[in-house]
Formats: C-alpha cells, sequence, structure tokens
C-alpha cells in the first residue's frame, strides 16, 4: 500500500457513504483487495471475523462492526445482558441497583429498581412465559407488545391486550410456546409504554446516534442531531386501534405506507427543536434532567453489555438508539440497531445523515488520516466534530477529563 493512500470498501452502495469517502481522496476497492476501511453489512463483518474465514487483519485495517455486536442490538440479548448487569451490581451492594417498591395503577406492590428500570418490563418467549403469566396476571388489563428478536423496522411486531391472543398466535404460529418443543424463533414480550408523551396528539419515540470506538475501556460519544419519528395517526389506547400499527409504531418503515405520511418532513422533528418545545412547555429544568437521564440510560445499556464484548481494536460501531418518552418525562429504551438506516427520506436527513458519516471517520481515523488500529482512540476535540463525549474511560483513569477534552456540556446553552 502506498503511504498516504487509504483504500476502503463497503457493502453499501450509498450516496451518503462514498461521497464522504471519495471527498477524502480514499480509492474504492473490492472486499478481496487490499482495504483499510471497510463500511459493511452485520452479516459480512460477522464472516470476517468468523473462524473459518482464516482472515487476520492487519494494523492499518478497521471495520464498522464488532465482532459479536448483537449483544446489544438483539432485543432478547441486550434484555439478558441488562437484567445480568443489575443481579453483578446487586450482588457488589452497589447502590445503582437498588430497589424500591412501587404502587401499581391496581393498587398491587411491586418491587422496581430505583436508577436501573430504564427497559420496560421484559420476557423473552417461549423461554420466559410462566413467568410472564405470573406478571401478566398482576394487572390483567394492561398491553403488551411482541417484537421478533431478529427482525428490525418493525416487521412482526403486533400488540396484546389478553393471553388468549398469545395463546392464539402460539397456536397459529409456528413458534410454540413451551420451549422443549425447541422453536425457530425467540420473541421478546414487553409490557407496552402505554402513557407516550404526545406531541399535536400522536406518539414518537427518539432516534439517537451512539458511537463507540472501544468496549474495554469503554468510549462512547453522542451525536448532537438526533430526531423525533412520529406516527402519522393520533394516538388512540382504545382496543379498536389494537391492530392498527399506524399508531403504535414510529419506524419510518411502518409509517411511509400510510395515507397520512408527509415526505417533505418525513414525521421528523429534530432534537433541538425538541428540547425548545420540551422547555417551552415544561420548562428548562425538567428538560435538562430527561436529556441526562437520557446519556445516563445509554452509558448503562453499554456497560451491560462491555463484559461480553468481543473488543476487538479494529472496530467501531455506530448504534441507532430508540428511546420512548412516557408523559412524566421518563426515558425508555426500546432497542437498539446495529445498522441504523442511512435511506434519506428529506432533503434534512440526507445533511444529517451525510454529517454523521464525515463525523464518524473523524473520531475514529487518527490525526494522520490513515486508519491505525494501535492507535489509542482519544480524538482531538475538533476531530469530534458533532459528537459529544459519553464516557471515556481512559481518560477518566487517567483523571485527565478536565473540561477542555470534554465536550459533553457543550450543547446546553
Amino acid at each position: 500500500m502506498d503511504k498516504g493512500r487509504v483504500t476502503y470498501c463497503t457493502d453499501l452502495e450509498k450516496s451518503v457513504i462514498i461521497t464522504n469517502f471519495e471527498r477524502r481522496g480514499w480509492i474504492q476497492v473490492g472486499s478481496e483487495e487490499e482495504w483499510n476501511f471497510y463500511w459493511s453489512f452485520t452479516q459480512n463483518c460477522r464472516n470476517i471475523f468468523s473462524i473459518e474465514s482464516g482472515y487476520r487483519m492487519n494494523d492499518n485495517q478497521i471495520i464498522n462492526h464488532f465482532p459479536n455486536h448483537y449483544e446489544l442490538s438483539r432485543k432478547d440479548l441486550l434484555v439478558k445482558n441488562i437484567k445480568r448487569y443489575r443481579k453483578e451490581l446487586e450482588r457488589e451492594g452497589n447502590p445503582l441497583a437498588e430497589k424500591k417498591e412501587v404502587t401499581l395503577a391496581n393498587g398491587q406492590t411491586v418491587t422496581r429498581y430505583i436508577h436501573l428500570d430504564f427497559i420496560p418490563v421484559t420476557y423473552v418467549l417461549p423461554a420466559d412465559y410462566n413467568m410472564f403469566v405470573e406478571e401478566y396476571r398482576k394487572s390483567p388489563q394492561s398491553t403488551w407488545i411482541m417484537k421478533p428478536c431478529g427482525k428490525s423496522q418493525g416487521a412482526g411486531i403486533f400488540l396484546i391486550n389478553k393471553l388468549s391472543k398469545l395463546k392464539k398466535w402460539s397456536r397459529e404460529a409456528k413458534t410454540p410456546l413451551h420451549p422443549q418443543l425447541g422453536s425457530k424463533e425467540s420473541y421478546v414480550i414487553s409490557r407496552y409504554i402505554d402513557n407516550p408523551l404526545l406531541i399535536g396528539g400522536k406518539k414518537f419515540d427518539l432516534r439517537l446516534y451512539v458511537l463507540v470506538t472501544s468496549f474495554r475501556p469503554l468510549k462512547a460519544y453522542l451525536f448532537q442531531h438526533g430526531f423525533c419519528r412520529f406516527c402519522t395517526v393520533k394516538y388512540d389506547t382504545s382496543v379498536t386501534e389494537l391492530d392498527n400499527m399506524y399508531v403504535h409504531l414510529t419506524n419510518v418503515s411502518v409509517q411511509k405506507h400510510g395515507g397520512d405520511y408527509n415526505s417533505l418532513h418525513g414525521g421528523k422533528m429534530s432534537i433541538q427543536n425538541f428540547r425548545l418545545y420540551l422547555e417551552g412547555t415544561r420548562g428548562r429544568l425538567v428538560t435538562d434532567k430527561l436529556f441526562a437521564d437520557m446519556q445516563w440510560l445509554i452509558v448503562h445499556s453499554l456497560k451491560a453489555v462491555a463484559p461480553v464484548m468481543a473488543n476487538d481494536r479494529h472496530c467501531f460501531e455506530c448504534y441507532g438508539y430508540d428511546i420512548i418518552i412516557d408523559n412524566a418525562l421518563k426515558p425508555w429504551l426500546v432497542e437498539v440497531n446495529a445498522s441504523p438506516s442511512l435511506q434519506s427520506t428529506t432533503h434534512s436527513d440526507r445533511i444529517l445523515k451525510y454529517k454523521l458519516i464525515d463525523n464518524i471517520v473523524s473520531v475514529v481515523v487518527p490525526p494522520g488520516g490513515i486508519p491505525d488500529a494501535r492507535w489509542n482512540k482519544i480524538p482531538t476535540p475538533e476531530a469530534l466534530g458533532d459528537f459529544d463525549v459519553l464516557i471515556d474511560e481512559e481518560l477518566m483513569e487517567r483523571d485527565d477529563s478536565a473540561p477542555r477534552n470534554n465536550k459533553s456540556n457543550r450543547s446546553k446553552p
């Protein structure tokens, strides 16, 4: 390889990627050739790291996924890792794992985590079926949401408010609910957040981009330009609307098929405008607290998976976090995507995604401009662009997290 010549390869023929790389003077090559930077599909990345492939990366190669990124992005594994994290903190007597008694609407008392209660009560089916039934019977009037563990973009999701509906689904589906019968696909079933914060009567969620450059030590950055994704139809909790996904699912891949979809703004609102809206309607203090709570939730979800991640120094990852906020302004982690869509639905979307890729490259490539897996991954404040430091355990250990290196307060006016 010529010194100074950077080659890249990509499985996504997306202009936001290719334009970014070409603007840097990088040269596109095939995956069989000598590449320095690979923006790959998750499956191809897994193949590269598989033992069968026998592929060994050299120091001048980096790739955009960790080998087992799915520990965070598969719905069942995320839940399993967070539950394990809570248990470990509890065993250590860590105050983060404190619990308290909470009285439900039906007068029943349950125990909940005070600080680590950021995912809705969730079970994996078929394995946890009996535990789910026990929980369901505590508040039989509640609604639950079923999601296949390995799918995305709203595929295969449905809501249930009666146990009979779940049993009917089990009979009709290929997935039996009895683990001993074995099943091809597992599902997660979560308590549905039925009191979401609404804007203009519509439900929405937040998509935030989180860049992780290392899991041990943990180094993660939050992109300032997230956005809200809105449903096209006003929120309605009535039983008749239980199957109307335009009311309940915010995924653009679902909403764009609705008759009320607006292709001009794509049903999206920037996080900056959302913040202004909240400050105007709820006040500055609670808005600041909500944003701090969301950052806290992201950091602890990453800490939960850090011990099991294959922390390969050639890897980085941009995760798409989906968060729902309830009307008490409490954020809930819905899911994490390992390949957040780079499809641009609107003009502002294209600008945002172009900037996201540009900033990612600036953070993960050392100042010399040539990928290097030996680099200590401490970017300069300038290289961060519109990323804020969420956590950098290495800097914290050096006790050098002086304000000049930490821009996490920069976005707060």
